[in-house]
């Protein structure tokens, strides 16, 4: 795939240098730091040393006082409580954090999560219905509800009052809630609008807290989950979220819940966990007892009181994984190939693709394959309690959720954010949709979306790779969307020790001005990246010919010893 390199701005050099001078960085880190929104010495140490007292006081968020009062009376009258929640990663992290909180002082209070193929998305009326039959009049609804006009009705007649914690884009009417609690509700005035469902869920807790005079400090013992829910669920790192997901890693990395641990034990990660490793190796597990069997298996993993019990739990689930592992290979495979067919016929702007009998729990993984092989909007239908049901993900600086809202004459339901959402539709309307969807693909996006871009934070010279630097750029952590981890190209270059790892991967060093780099350079899947035998990336590194790389510096460890490498995104021969 052919990505665009997209340079960052150069910010005034007068700028530059006064931020240089008063942190005492150089003029790159500098440079980088401004363009992360740190342009001073205070927003310097704010970023640096994130603080859980920068936290933003919850009772600000619309509708909390509200929360707190019903949950104080249910409370207060021994009323039945019920923690209901999505079943992916995000869901599930928010209903063991207040279940998990609740039930550590309150014993009338249990936790439901839907049954994906059964219930389908959200808060359904068998989820209602289970509340009324079993006597609970409070219902704590976590990363979902926001639109459940009908069911939140259902339960008012039915005796069950609800909090809504969401934080997807409302419609144009809120379900009319005992509280509605959601950031990006347009009469919301919270000073930050992008926490996880987990996150909402956590303020919640913590308004609860505030109110009854319980120490704040007893919170962070669930920050683990607040962290597993914001990489998982792809939220800015940003604000609120990067202390949030600052503190979150440190509990994980010194004192994970057992759940947790049992995770990291299976997944075999010995090094200190980042955001990506929760995005690629823990996150997935939790995710898969909901995409092929029932999250509530999840829910039981992490609340898991003991390392055995969670030891016992987290094989199950890995074993699922194992299986959700298989049907995403084979159903990517079956989207590839029916793929490859519509590009025969022409080029397309966005990808819609059907099939009935393609597994629901994977669709979501599978649009995001398609997008990593064909770039561009992506929603991929399968068939479920006849209805056509399905998982959509967008490109960079494309709005997924809004194409899709102009679909919604052909549509049941709808719901997500920008770059991810979900819908439902009658199995007849999908070939309209499929045509509709592309007609509006192809009149809001622009050319620039339909290529991966990496975007540059600055150009490096070789004599700037050293731990210096590096221990600088691991201060920058936690990384994630709006705090991408540092890219750096490095210009007029050639080869050195080029060998091949496992037929397709490269393994070189480079060579600038006479200087080569101690650093070894990696590169992915990057042996043999063009048809022509010839013109194979490893034989023109071997050949001397200049070229520019985009990297990411990394620290490797190899029997006790570091050294620093550098991770190859992208390679441009002259």
């Amino acid at each position: 795939m052919e990505y665009v390199w997209k340079q960052k701005p150069k910010t005034a050099q007068a700028a530059i240098e006064k931020l240089s001078r008063d942190i005492n960085v150089n003029a790159t880190l500098a440079n980088m730091l401004i363009n992360r929104g740190v342009a001073n010495f205070e927003q310097a140490k704010d970023y640096f040393r994130p603080s859980l007292n920068l936290l933003h006081d919850p009772f600000l968020l619309q509708d909390m006082d509200a929360a707190v009062k019903r949950l104080q009376q249910s409370i207060t009258n021994q009323e039945r409580i019920l923690v209901y929640g999505d079943y992916d990663v995000d869901g599930t992290t928010a209903v063991a954090l207040v279940y998990e909180f609740l039930k550590g002082f309150y014993p009338h209070v249990d936790f439901y999560i839907p049954d994906r193929y059964k219930e389908g998305y959200g808060i359904s009326e068998a989820g209602v219905r289970f509340a009324a039959e079993n006597g609970f009049s409070l219902v704590v609804a976590l990363d979902c509800g926001i639109k459940a006009i009908e069911k939140v009705k259902l339960g008012t007649e039915l005796g069950v009052d609800f909090i809504i914690c969401d934080h997807h884009t409302p419609g144009d009417e809120l379900p009319k809630a005992v509280a509605v609690l959601d950031p990006k509700r347009e009469d919301c005035t919270y000073p930050y609008k992008e926490l996880s469902g987990c996150g909402v869920g956590f303020k919640l807790i913590q308004a609860y807290a505030k109110a009854t005079g319980m120490e704040e400090s007893s919170l962070y013992a669930y920050l683990d989950l607040v962290a597993v829910s914001i990489a998982a669920d792809i939220v800015p790192i940003t604000g609120e979220n990067r202390i949030l997901g600052f503190y979150g890693l440190d509990r994980i990395n010194n004192a994970p819940r057992p759940g947790l641990k049992a995770l990291l034990l299976l997944s075999k990660i010995e090094k200190e966990i980042q955001i990506s490793d929760i995005v690629f190796k823990i996150g997935p597990r939790i995710n898969a007892s909901g995409r092929l069997e029932h999250a509530k298996a999840s829910v039981a993993l992490l609340i898991a009181p003991t390392l055995d019990e969670a030891i016992d739990r987290a094989k199950l689930v890995d074993e699922v994984n194992a299986t959700r592992r298989n049907f995403d290979e084979h159903i990517t495979k079956e989207a590839f190939e029916m793929l490859a067919l519509q590009e025969a016929e022409g080029p397309l702007n966005a990808t819609v693709l059907f099939k009935q009998d393609w597994h629901k729990g994977v669709i979501g993984i599978v649009a995001s394959r398609c997008i990593e092989k064909y770039y561009r909007p992506t929603i991929i239908l399968t068939e479920s309690n006849n209805k056509a049901t399905g998982s959509a993900r967008s490109v960079v600086d494309f709005d997924i959720y809004e194409a899709i809202a102009e679909c919604s004459d052909l549509l049941d339901q709808f719901g997500g954010h920008k770059y991810a959402a979900g819908l439902t539709l009658d199995v007849k309307n999908v070939p309209a949709f499929q045509k509709k969807f592309e007609e509006v693909v192809r009149s809001r996006i622009e050319a620039i979306h339909l290529k991966p871009v990496i975007e540059v934070d600055d150009v490096l010279l070789l004599d700037q790779i050293n731990y210096k630097f590096y221990n600088i750029l691991k201060q920058m952590a936690p990384f994630g969307p709006g705090n991408t981890e540092p890219v750096f190209r490095i210009q007029n270059i050639y080869a050195e020790e080029v060998t091949v790892l496992k037929d397709k991967h490269l393994r070189f060093k480079i060579m600038q001005d006479g200087q080569v780099t101690t650093p070894v350079c990696l590169g992915f899947g990057m042996a043999d990246r063009t048809k022509d035998p010839d013109l194979t990336t490893v034989n023109m590194l071997r050949g001397k010919m200049r070229f520019d790389l985009v990297v990411e510096m990394r620290e490797n460890f190899f029997r006790d010893k570091s050294s620093l490498q550098l991770y190859v995104k992208d390679i441009k021969f002259d």
